[in-house]
């Protein structure tokens, strides 16, 4: 095995699990805010959130760039707090990859929470329990198929990123450089041995992930 084909691969696989981590916390707030609840200006939040699964990855990558960019208030505020921007760096492919990772998640545990049986929450209010420990002990169990699933799903999609990745974390070896954005320069120099090989990597990976998914669900 070539010496430089472990780098990216070890970086996508960081990078989506610490993703994941993010994602699944977020998922699990907002996932409880919006289960069974009805407001007004609901159907545009939920589109908002749902926005990065449908629009183009470098779209994506544009608006971080304009979101988190050194002419952006959040940028610069990062920025000073940190002494460097926070695009080109490790970060900035954990954004990227958090951002078309969580509708996934969401969509995937919210529907999950909506699935659980009313009765049974409301036997455990009966029972004196609070609503984040009816959440916690109850309703996350109950749903645990749609976390988990949602959660492999949301993994495969993170470590898959890369026109996100590429145009706001770019594509620095050791640092941002992830096995998407490795095979695409690998391709472009005609170097198709490292190309296959990240390639068969990608696959079996995004193989089992799917496998488990079925498992999960059946």
């Amino acid at each position: 095995m070539p010496a430089n084909f472990w780098s990216p691969v070890k970086l996508s696989l960081e990078v989506a699990s610490l993703s994941i981590l993010i994602v699944v916390v977020l998922a699990l707030i907002i996932g409880r805010f919006m289960a069974n609840k009805k407001f007004k200006g609901k159907s545009l939040l939920e589109t908002i959130f749902l926005l990065p699964l449908v629009l183009p990855p470098t779209v994506v990558g544009f608006l971080l760039i304009i979101i988190f960019g050194r002419n952006s208030l959040i940028g610069q505020m990062i920025e000073t707090l940190f002494q460097q921007p926070v695009m080109f760096t490790y970060w900035a492919a954990v954004i990227a990859s958090t951002v078309v990772a969580f509708p996934l998640m969401y969509q995937s545990f919210k529907t999950g929470l909506e699935a659980v049986d009313q009765d049974i929450e409301n036997a455990a209010r009966v029972d004196g329990a609070g609503e984040w420990k009816l959440f916690l002990f109850v309703s996350i169990p109950l749903a645990s198929k749609s976390l988990i699933s949602g959660g492999i799903l949301s993994f495969a999609r993170a470590l898959g990123e890369f026109g996100a990745t590429l145009m706001f974390a770019g594509n620095i070896p050791g640092k941002t450089q992830t096995t998407p954005t490795a095979i695409y320069i690998a391709i472009d120099s005609g170097d198709m041995q490292m190309a296959w090989l990240w390639v068969a990597c990608m696959v079996g990976i995004s193989f089992v992930m799917l496998f488990l998914v079925h498992f999960v669900r059946s």
